[in-house]
């Protein structure tokens, strides 16, 4: 069961055309509910009963956050895509615009219809050119065909959907930083609450969605939500696109039941590279905790069972790492990247990732000491709930977890000052 819906008209002719994406059901469903004026709550209804949660990494039911906005008020409203996805080893989005920039053009379509809402926007990561202007042309198509405009399909119904590009900035994946940015104000999250249902863009009520819920959403009404359900497991129904990407051979994106087991994802992307053992995974994207060989070999990808090894899905980018992997080496990598990307707009994250960059850095030269490893736990325990979005977890829960898993080979290096097979082992990165 691969590739089901989101990525069902990948292997089509031109996959990307408005006919490709019509030859699998595609807008049939937009036609049904403009043809009859369904009721929103009839939509909403359905997508709770399919169990469809937020595939961007918080995993909140789509339904009842489709729920929170009201309709009924006066005034502007918004929907938004967060096409933004900068979490290092995460690329899902990038394939559903490149293969199939309609289905997400549909959904939020229904969604703007759902919300009362007369205009959307997706914000796609800056370095996403290709796949920025597939989803461009692919508006022109729906604009062409009707789908888009004033009185969309003779319904009364008027709806306008507009493209943006980012400008590569990390902490834009954060949806309030994200809305500033959109607004033409430097991207920094905002305090919550008022959340965006209520005060999003230009203060306007907002609903703002991850590019492979959107998408998720035509195929769920086109075929039912027990079609959906069927595909996945208990608090986790439907697919999942998983992008995995490290040690392996056959790096890419596999669109797969969610509770499908990690051995047999490992083996659909050719396993691991030159036949070495698998030393470690991180399951959900680098912000996520690391998780070694024996735990991850023995779980099915979903919410509750991710959690349960002791880590969670995230957004499904699962970065593999092989024995000759210096752990200390991919740790310095993920928190170079988090230095970088802090808007620096809390204190915790300002000053705290740049510190921990340094100790870490320290420690792999081969110059650190036992206190340092212990400055490296206290600071990131320190850093986790004071900031204003999760920017602060996202760097604090690698080192928790590397220390967890992998003590001995940190002492290693503050010891001997190298790694445990020698000074050449290498980083994940490099085979990223």
């Amino acid at each position: 069961m691969l590739n089901q819906v989101c990525l069902r008209t990948r292997d089509l002719d031109k996959p990307w055309s408005l006919e490709a994406y019509r030859s699998v059901g595609g807008y049939s469903v937009l036609e049904k509910i403009m043809r009859s004026k369904q009721d929103p709550k009839e939509i909403i209804d359905t997508l709770k009963a399919s169990g469809l949660r937020g595939r961007g990494g918080a995993g909140f039911p789509t339904g009842l956050k489709w729920s929170f906005m009201n309709r009924d008020l006066p005034g502007d409203k918004y929907v938004v895509c967060n096409s933004d996805e900068g979490e290092p080893g995460t690329c899902k989005d990038r394939d559903i615009l490149r293969f199939n920039p309609h289905q997400l053009i549909e959904g939020m379509i229904i969604g703007g219809y759902v919300m009362g809402a007369s205009r959307g926007y997706n914000y796609v990561r800056g370095e996403y050119r290709e796949p920025y202007y597939r989803f461009e042309a692919a508006l022109k198509e729906a604009r062409e065909a009707g789908y888009l405009g004033e009185n969309i399909l003779g319904s009364g119904f008027d709806f306008e959907l507009h493209g943006t590009l980012g400008l590569g900035a990390y902490i834009c994946g954060e949806e309030t930083a994200l809305l500033n940015s959109l607004e033409g104000k430097r991207g920094l999250p905002r305090f919550k609450p008022p959340f965006p249902a209520s005060h999003g863009l230009y203060g306007k009520p907002t609903t703002i969605n991850n590019t492979e819920s959107f998408a998720s959403v035509p195929a769920i009404l086109q075929h039912g939500p027990e079609w959906f359900t069927k595909m996945g497991v208990e608090n986790a129904a439907g697919t999942k696109v998983f992008s995995v990407t490290g040690c392996v051979n056959k790096p890419g994106n596999f669109e797969l039941p969610m509770g499908t087991p990690f051995k047999d994802i490992l083996e659909m992307a050719g396993g691991v590279r030159g036949g070495k053992k698998l030393k470690a995974v991180i399951p959900g994207g680098s912000s996520m905790p690391v998780l070694p060989a024996d735990i991850i070999m023995g779980i099915t990808m979903d919410y509750d069972s991710v959690v349960k090894a002791g880590s969670l899905l995230g957004s499904g980018a699962i970065i593999v790492m092989d024995e000759d992997t210096c752990m200390v080496g991919a740790l310095e990598r993920l928190l170079r990247f988090y230095k970088h990307e802090s808007c620096g707009q809390c204190t915790p994250c300002r000053e705290g990732c740049p510190w921990v960059w340094k100790l870490c850095k320290k420690i792999e030269d081969g110059q650190g000491t036992m206190e340092d490893l212990e400055t490296l736990r206290r600071v990131a325990k320190n850093v986790e709930g004071r900031t204003i979005c999760v920017f602060g977890e996202s760097f604090a829960w690698p080192i928790g977890a590397m220390l967890k898993h992998f003590y001995d080979e940190f002492v290693y290096h503050v010891e001997h000052g190298c790694c445990q097979d020698g000074p050449k082992s290498k980083r994940v990165h490099q085979h990223g």
